[in-house]
Formats: structure tokens, C-alpha cells, sequence
């Protein structure tokens, strides 16, 4: 009995050593576990990457398409707002015969000038190019009497040399209205600037000198616009008209024939 009581001692001693021995075990292999490091992930790169002054040069694109409008204001500190243009702007470059194509990005172009009673000036600026419309007031009507435009694309081909096109139309009165009032064009306007250089300007609205509340003025409407409205009307007039001539002459016709009878 003494040696059966002892096995079952040693048993139970054996199996709590046992179950020590697992517990502690099980706490060291937790504890000593390997853990990976991790960094961080680095936002540093997409953080600042907008914020870099890195030139980024228009590109050229061997087709058009429609610009993306873009809303630029002048403002002087004293007298306000003096200046307003909401447009697309495409610049059109020819060289060698061939024709290639840049659209402003109105989120990386800005608006700088200056503000005169006579005279103002806006330019779009961005990188590798501008475009600057210089505004003189005479009397009650205002005009754009000078349009610049300069564009330096990226070279083509890592061996080929950087090209600037630039052009100009001056001695114009260019997009004249009464001064109270605003240039608006929804048909799209093309200017030849140089051999090398043209400006297609769509849609367009533009104004310098008075704006009430820095709010456009009633707009003035090119004539492009005006020829795309009025036409269907005179087509549909004459469509009318020549109706109604038609049942007139069937009206007379068979008048004048209904008084005779066959013999």
C-alpha cells in the first residue's frame, strides 16, 4: 500500500511538474518569439511631391481636343477686381507642316498683371508658357488691343533641341464691347499669331475694367454665336414661307380648273 500511495504521489508530483514545465513553455515561447520590425510607411514622397518645383514642360499631342475651361481673375489691392476671363485655351503649333497641340491645365496656370484705368493686363502663365491680353479702355468701349502667347514644349526626342513658339496680334480691337459689358463666345475663337503659333480660345467670356460685385457684365456675343442662333430661324422662315406658297398655288390652281367641265 506504502508503494502504491508512493507511485501515486509521484504520480500526481509528476504530472503537476509536467504541467508547470508546458505553462512555463508556452510563456517563454511567447516571450521569446522574434518580432519582424516594421518601418513606418513614408509619406514623405507623395506628401512633398506636389509641393516640389519640378518643370514640367507642355507636351505636345499629335491631336486636339477640347480645353478644359478655367476661371482666372486680376485683382488690384485698392481698386478691386479688374480683370475676369472664364475659357479653354488651346495652343496650336506648326512646324515642318505638322500640326501639334497643347491645352492649358487651369490647376497649374495662374493669373498675374496689372491693373490701370486705361490699360490692363493679363497674363496665363505657366510652366513653359503664357498667354497675356492687354485691355485699353477708350471712352465707354474696351478692347483687347494686343494678344502675346509664348509656349516652350518638351523636346520630342532626348537628342532633339527645346523650341519656343511664340507669336503675337497687335494694333487689334480685339473682342470689343461697351465697357459696362462682357465678351462672350461659345463657337470658339481662332487667332493666327505667327506662322508657327495659333490660339483657338473656347468657350470664351472676358472682361476688364468695370465689374459690378466682380461679377461679369451682360454679354456681348460674337458673332459666330449670333449667325448659330439666327440661322434656323431665317432657314425655318423661308421653310415656312415657301409652304405656304405651295398651298397657295395648289389653292389657285384648283380654283381656276374647277369651272370648267368636259365636253
Amino acid at each position: 500500500m506504502t508503494g502504491l500511495r508512493l507511485s501515486a504521489m509521484q504520480y500526481l508530483i509528476l504530472s503537476a511538474l509536467l504541467f508547470l514545465g508546458n505553462t512555463l513553455v508556452s510563456e517563454a515561447s511567447e516571450v521569446t518569439e522574434p518580432v519582424l520590425w516594421k518601418a513606418p510607411p513614408d509619406h514623405s514622397a507623395s506628401e512633398e511631391s506636389p509641393s516640389l518645383n519640378v518643370s514640367k514642360k507642355p507636351i505636345l499631342q499629335p491631336k486636339e481636343s477640347v480645353p478644359v475651361l478655367g476661371k482666372y481673375i486680376l485683382v488690384d489691392p485698392q481698386a478691386g477686381m479688374c480683370a475676369r476671363a472664364s475659357l479653354g485655351v488651346e495652343f496650336i503649333v506648326i512646324d515642318n507642316k505638322k500640326k501639334s497641340f497643347f491645352n492649358i491645365d487651369p490647376r497649374s496656370t495662374r493669373a498675374e498683371g496689372s491693373c490701370g484705368a486705361v490699360k490692363c493686363v493679363l497674363s496665363l502663365v505657366f510652366d513653359g508658357g503664357k498667354l497675356t491680353f492687354t485691355f485699353v479702355k477708350d471712352g465707354s468701349v474696351s478692347y483687347v488691343s494686343e494678344l502675346k502667347a509664348s509656349l516652350e514644349p518638351k523636346p520630342s526626342c532626348k537628342t532633339c533641341k527645346s523650341k519656343t513658339y511664340s507669336g503675337v496680334m497687335d494694333h487689334e480691337k480685339l473682342f470689343s464691347v461697351n465697357s459696362n459689358q462682357s465678351f462672350t463666345c461659345k463657337s470658339g475663337t481662332y487667332l493666327i499669331l505667327s506662322e508657327s503659333l495659333r490660339i483657338k480660345l473656347v468657350p470664351l467670356q472676358i472682361q476688364a475694367f468695370n465689374l459690378p460685385n466682380g461679377t461679369f457684365g451682360k454679354g456681348e456675343e460674337c458673332w459666330a454665336d449670333y449667325n448659330k442662333r439666327i440661322l434656323p430661324i431665317i432657314l425655318g422662315a423661308v421653310a415656312v414661307g415657301l409652304i405656304l406658297i405651295s398651298v397657295l398655288i395648289f389653292v389657285l390652281t384648283r380654283d381656276r380648273h374647277g369651272g370648267y367641265e368636259p365636253l
